[in-house]
């Protein structure tokens, strides 16, 4: 028997109701019947093509929460019914050297949910148990989703280089930015927004930012200068790295989450003055996805989500082209 889904055929295209046959189910799958799945923009740039990965029909959609519906004949660690979420990553070889030290994310031969294979658009999914992770029963499904994806990318950069007395700032309030900011707080830092959009100023306080900062006020940013340890760019859009930089005390850290529009520009010269470093950060392996969901747990920290009906994937996934969610799109079986 088949699984409907929702899925593109082409790049760009619309998602049209799919059937398609499962891979077989292994010793160590799990099939998960769906109840939600958010939309990530890494969503979007697949179905569009943009990244050139991924084959077609695509199931799209990699923050998914479900119940265990069957279990292969070793993944003795889950149960039926259990209520669990599965985030990008579906797969890695648990052999090498950054799988061994819990970074399976960094695994070269790491299985991405959706990209040759379908995701979790559906009614239902069929991954390895391994990178299935149990709920905790604080998180409603509609929040802990887009925690699998979007909650795993900026909390594993806070992990690494924010201490409890950190100052952190934020660019971008958008879907990762408001999970960024509400984490930062609960870690005990010190936490500045940053973004072009002055009328987020209430809700970026709201998140749990300490202070607010319009980077299109120069006086603004330059007022910043030299007052965090650590920065999250978290927006797509084209950004000024030598403003950003400056805001940085010494030994600072600039940390993108994502690929900016245009290519940066960074001043070597003041950066070596101030032992300043520039990063990137992608998701997290399983350990730190498993912390993550029991802080969000114990501290509250939740997504503002829409929900909408998974027939209306399609139009779901034009918002988020469009930048019109606010803050994340979770679809609901």
């Amino acid at each position: 028997m088949g699984f409907h889904a929702y899925a593109s055929h082409r790049a760009e295209g619309k998602l049209r109701p799919y059937l398609y046959e499962p891979e077989p189910l292994g010793a160590l799958d799990v099939e998960i019947r769906v109840s939600h799945c958010g939309i990530c923009h890494s969503d979007v740039h697949l179905v569009d093509g943009d990244w050139g990965v991924g084959s077609y029909p695509m199931v799209p959609g990699h923050e998914i929460v479900g119940t265990v519906a069957t279990l292969g004949a070793g993944a003795s660690h889950l149960r039926v019914g259990q209520r669990v979420g599965v985030g990008w990553q579906r797969g890695a070889c648990l052999r090498c050297e950054a799988c061994l030290r819990g970074e399976e994310n960094l695994c070269p031969d790491e299985a991405a949910t959706c990209v040759d294979h379908q995701g979790g658009f559906a009614e239902r999914i069929r991954v390895d148990s391994r990178f299935a992770f149990p709920i905790p029963e604080a998180l409603a499904s509609e929040h802990a989703a887009p925690l699998l994806c979007g909650g795993i990318t900026v909390y594993s950069p806070l992990r690494r280089y924010a201490g409890p007395q950190a100052r952190v700032g934020v660019v971008g309030i958008g879907g990762l930015g408001h999970l960024a900011l509400q984490f930062a707080r609960a870690m005990g830092c010190e936490v500045t927004a940053l973004s072009a959009s002055a009328d987020k100023e209430a809700e970026a306080r709201g998140f749990g930012a300490h202070r607010f900062v319009p980077t299109t006020d120069a006086k603004a940013l330059r007022a910043a200068s030299g007052t965090l340890d650590l920065v999250l760019s978290t927006t797509f859009l084209a950004q000024d790295g030598k403003a950003l930089l400056r805001t940085l005390r010494p030994n600072g850290v600039l940390c993108f989450l994502g690929v900016p529009d245009a290519p940066l520009r960074l001043d070597l010269g003041e950066m070596l003055g101030r032992q300043l470093s520039v990063t990137t950060s992608v998701i997290g392996g399983r350990a730190a996805i498993r912390e993550m969901l029991d802080f969000a747990a114990r501290h509250a920290v939740a997504p503002k989500v829409q929900l909408k009906p998974l027939q209306d994937a399609d139009a779901a996934l034009a918002e988020v082209r469009k930048g019109r969610a606010r803050y994340r799109i979770v679809l609901a079986a």
